[in-house]
C-alpha cells in the first residue's frame, strides 16, 4: 500500500531514454531512485532496445518507476514520449549513460522555491572520459543568466543537469525529433531566446564520454546538424533582431566550417 506521500502527485518527474544499454542505465535509475527528494517519477522509454533491459526492470520493486517500451525513433522522440506521460509541472532529464549525485533534485527544487520566476536551471557537471577525470575548458564552463547569444557556438546547457517548467518545456516546441543530435542545442536556443538559465554551482552531475556508442561518435560532423538547428530558429519568430542578427552570424560561421571540412575531405581523397 502507498504511503501519503506516495499518494500525492510528483513534484517531479525524470525521464531517461535508452536503447542497449543495461549496463549504464541501471546505474543511471539507481542514481534517481536514491534520491534525497522522494516525491517523483521515473519515467524509463525504452528505445527499441533488444538487449536484457525489459527483464531487469522487472526486478525492481518501486512503485515511482514507470517503464515504457516504444520502437527505435531516437533520443528525442524518447524524451518527448516521456514528457506527454509527465505527472509533474517540472520536468528533469538524465541520459542512460550519466548519473546523479544523491542531493542533485534537492537542491534544484530548494532554487526554485527561492527563486519562483526561474522556470529552468542547471547543476554543475563532473566529466569523465575513458574512465577519467578531466577538468572543462573555459568555452565549456557551466554558465547562468541570459546566454543566448554565448550558446550559439557550442550547447552550454545540458539535459542531464536541467529542471525546466513543463509548461515551458511544450510552449519551446520540446526536443526536435527531425534531428539525430544537437536536440538539445536547438532546445535550448529557443529557451534561452526569452528566459534566463539559474545555476546551482556544484557537480551534481556525472557525465561519462569517451565509449563508442556515444552519438556524437557515430555523427561526427555535429556542426551540420547545428546549421539545421540555427536555420529553424531563425524562422521560428522567438528572436529579436538582435537575436536574429548574433544567430546569422554563428550561421555563416558555421557554414564556412563544414565547407572547409568538405574541402579538406576532398584534398584527402585526391592525394590517394
Amino acid at each position: 500500500m502507498k504511503n501519503k506521500e506516495q499518494k500525492k502527485d510528483p513534484l517531479i518527474s525524470v525521464i531517461i531514454p535508452t536503447h542497449d544499454r543495461q549496463g549504464p542505465v541501471q546505474r543511471a535509475v539507481d542514481s534517481v531512485l536514491q534520491q534525497s527528494f522522494k516525491s517523483l517519477e521515473l519515467i524509463l522509454v525504452d528505445d527499441g532496445s533488444e538487449d536484457n533491459t525489459k527483464y531487469w526492470v522487472g526486478l525492481y520493486n518501486d512503485p515511482r518507476l514507470h517503464y515504457i517500451q516504444t520502437q527505435q525513433n531516437g533520443v528525442s522522440a524518447a524524451r518527448n514520449k516521456g514528457v506527454s506521460l509527465a505527472q509533474s509541472e517540472w520536468l528533469c532529464f538524465l541520459d542512460s549513460d550519466d548519473l546523479w549525485k544523491r542531493n542533485k533534485l534537492s537542491e534544484q527544487v530548494k532554487h526554485h522555491r527561492e527563486n519562483p520566476a526561474c522556470m529552468i536551471s542547471q547543476t554543475d557537471e563532473l566529466w569523465i572520459r575513458n574512465s577519467k577525470r578531466i577538468n572543462k575548458m573555459k568555452k565549456h564552463q557551466t554558465k547562468e543568466g541570459y546566454i543566448f547569444r554565448e550558446s550559439l557556438r557550442l550547447c552550454l546547457v545540458s539535459p542531464s543537469a536541467v529542471m525546466i517548467n513543463k509548461s515551458l518545456f511544450i510552449n519551446c516546441g520540446g526536443f526536435d525529433e527531425a534531428l539525430p543530435v544537437c536536440e538539445d542545442y536547438a532546445l535550448w536556443l529557443r529557451v534561452l531566446a526569452k528566459h534566463e538559465v539559474g545555476l546551482i554551482k556544484k557537480e551534481f552531475v556525472t557525465k561519462f564520454g569517451g565509449h563508442q556508442d556515444q552519438l556524437s561518435k557515430k555523427l561526427p560532423i555535429m556542426d551540420k546538424y547545428r546549421i539545421q538547428a540555427l536555420e529553424k530558429l531563425l524562422l521560428s519568430g522567438v528572436l529579436s533582431n538582435e537575436q536574429k542578427k548574433w544567430t546569422t552570424h554563428e550561421l555563416i560561421y558555421k557554414k564556412q566550417i563544414v565547407e572547409q571540412g568538405k574541402k579538406k575531405r576532398l584534398s584527402g581523397e585526391h592525394r590517394i
